[in-house]
C-alpha cells in the first residue's frame, strides 16, 4: 500500500439488495468496511442502499465512483437469476458481461463436474475485470478500474476485505481514543465542541448510553497522528473536570 499522509483519500459503500430494503436482512457490512477502511486510510464518506434494479443500481454506481476514491458494493453477486449486480455494474461502464477465465478455473477446482450452469454465474464479471480472493466460498470478488464487487454475506466480504489487505493507496491510518464520563451529553456538548476546535485535524464524536440505571457517553476521539491524539485527550480530560464532569480514559 502506498501511504499520502497529505491526502485524504475517500470511499464510498453501495449495499444492493431488496431483502435489505424490505427488512428482511439486516446489513452487517457497514461497520466492518468503515473500521477495515480506516485501518488502510481510507475514509468511508457515504452509504447508500439500493433495490436489486438495473438502472438504480448503474446511477448509484456512476455517481459514487466519480465522486469518490473507491466504491464498494455488496450483495447481488451469487448464482441466482435476481443476482445481477454485475451485469448492472458492467452496463454502467458500458462494458460486456464475460465469464472470467480465471474464475471459472477457480470453480472448477473446487466444485469439479459439480460445477452448474447456476454456479458458473458466479464467474461472470465486467470486461476488463480483475479478481479479489475468496477463501470461503472460492467465487471471488471483482474489480474493475476504483470498483470492488462484494459478497453480500459479512464472513465472505471479511474474507475478500483481507486479501485486500494493504493493496490500496491511502493516507495516514485513523486512530482513535476513547474518554468517557457518567454524564448527559448535553451536559458535555459545548467542552467537546470547544476542545475540538482548538485542535484542528482531530474529530471528537459524542456516543451516549444508559446503564445501570445511569446516563452516560463516550467521547470518542479520530486523528491520524498519535501526539494530536494524546494532546486531545488530555484536553478533554482537563476541560470535563473544569465543569464537574469526571472523565475516565478508556470506554466505559
Amino acid at each position: 500500500m502506498t501511504v499520502d499522509p497529505a491526502r485524504i483519500w475517500t470511499a464510498a459503500l453501495l449495499i444492493i439488495g431488496d431483502e435489505i430494503l424490505s427488512g428482511r436482512t439486516q446489513d452487517a457490512n457497514l461497520a466492518y468496511l468503515a473500521k477495515w477502511l480506516g485501518v488502510q486510510g481510507i475514509r468511508l464518506r457515504e452509504v447508500r442502499v439500493v433495490a436489486d434494479d438495473m438502472a438504480a443500481i448503474g446511477d448509484a454506481v456512476n455517481a459514487l465512483r466519480t465522486a469518490h476514491d473507491y466504491l464498494f458494493t455488496t450483495g447481488g453477486i451469487g448464482p441466482t437469476h435476481d443476482d445481477i449486480t454485475v451485469d448492472a455494474i458492467a452496463a454502467a461502464l458500458g462494458v460486456p458481461v464475460i465469464i472470467h477465465p480465471d474464475a471459472r478455473a477457480i470453480l472448477a477446482g473446487y466444485y469439479g463436474d459439480k460445477l452448474t450452469d447456476a454456479r458458473l454465474r458466479m464467474a461472470r464479471t465486467p470486461e476488463g475485470a480483475s479478481l479479489i480472493e475468496n477463501p470461503r466460498t472460492k467465487a471471488p470478488g471483482i474489480r474493475v478500474g476504483n470498483v470492488f464487487i462484494m459478497a453480500g454475506v459479512p464472513s465472505i466480504t471479511q474474507g475478500m476485505l483481507a486479501a485486500l489487505d494493504g493493496q490500496l493507496q491511502g493516507g495516514a491510518p485513523v486512530q482513535s481514543r476513547t474518554v468517557a464520563a457518567w454524564t448527559q451529553e448535553s451536559a458535555a456538548a459545548a467542552t467537546l465542541a470547544a476542545v475540538e476546535k482548538a485542535h484542528p485535524g482531530a474529530q471528537i464524536g459524542s456516543y451516549p448510553f444508559w446503564r445501570e440505571g445511569r446516563t452516560g457517553a463516550n467521547f470518542v476521539i479520530r486523528a491520524t497522528d498519535a501526539e494530536l491524539l494524546a494532546d486531545v485527550a488530555a484536553a478533554l480530560m482537563t476541560a470535563l473536570r473544569d465543569i464537574g464532569i469526571e472523565p475516565v480514559d478508556g470506554e466505559l
